[in-house]
């Protein structure tokens, strides 16, 4: 018989479960069976409150990872008193930390094709994907735009590729070559966006 390990409700467990086993096994080996057995209940009871394994991945991501719930918070706010360009840099500084931060959870994936298809489908099915930042930027400078205060031919969706492109890379960089490659997170935000708020200013 399985006994809980410990007594926060099994939601918490198992998302305690599942984020340990993705940052130390990584994706493609932290089944459900091995989350459900390091949370202490059944694989019946993770599918009493998950859809699947994607979507207690994304839950991870976007619950246990420092940066993204200030990510998405500054991603779908509105135009404010603010310069763009400091929004910018802020929204870099996140997505820069949040990629380096899950990067490594989902770096398995793309060692099984099968698996990572398994993965990509069930994303879809519950409405999430790497995609929803882009379009989350793509939107908020939409809104900028909209406001005036971005030059009239700008493109919304190509300026948020080219910023968080920056950040993916170098989220990247940071993993496969080690810290001394890359700018330090206070140095790169703010002149990746310098850099993109000319083009669109």
């Amino acid at each position: 018989m399985l006994t809980p390990k410990s007594s926060r409700p099994t939601p918490e467990r198992l998302l305690d479960a599942a984020e340990k086993l993705m940052r130390t096994v990584g994706l493609a080996s932290a089944t459900t069976k091995a989350i459900a057995r390091e949370a202490g209940c059944s694989e019946a009871a993770l599918y009493k409150y998950f859809a699947n394994k994607e979507e207690l991945f994304v839950r991870v991501l976007m619950e246990r990872t420092p940066n993204a719930g200030p990510l998405m918070a500054v991603l779908q706010a509105g135009p404010g008193e603010r310069g763009v360009e400091e929004t910018l840099g802020e929204i870099a500084r996140h997505a820069s930390l949040f990629y380096a931060d899950a990067m490594p959870m989902a770096g398995s994936l793309f060692a099984d094709p099968a698996l990572l298809t398994r993965h990509r489908e069930g994303v879809q099915e519950i409405g999430a994907g790497p995609h929803v930042v882009l379009d989350a930027l793509a939107g908020r400078l939409r809104r900028e735009l909209d406001a005036g205060r971005l030059r009239p031919d700008a493109d919304p969706r190509a300026a948020a590729a080219l910023l968080l492109g920056a950040c993916f890379q170098r989220a990247f960089f940071l993993h496969f070559s080690g810290a001394h490659v890359v700018q330090p997170v206070e140095e790169f935000a703010p002149a990746v966006a310098r850099t993109v708020w000319a083009a669109i200013r």
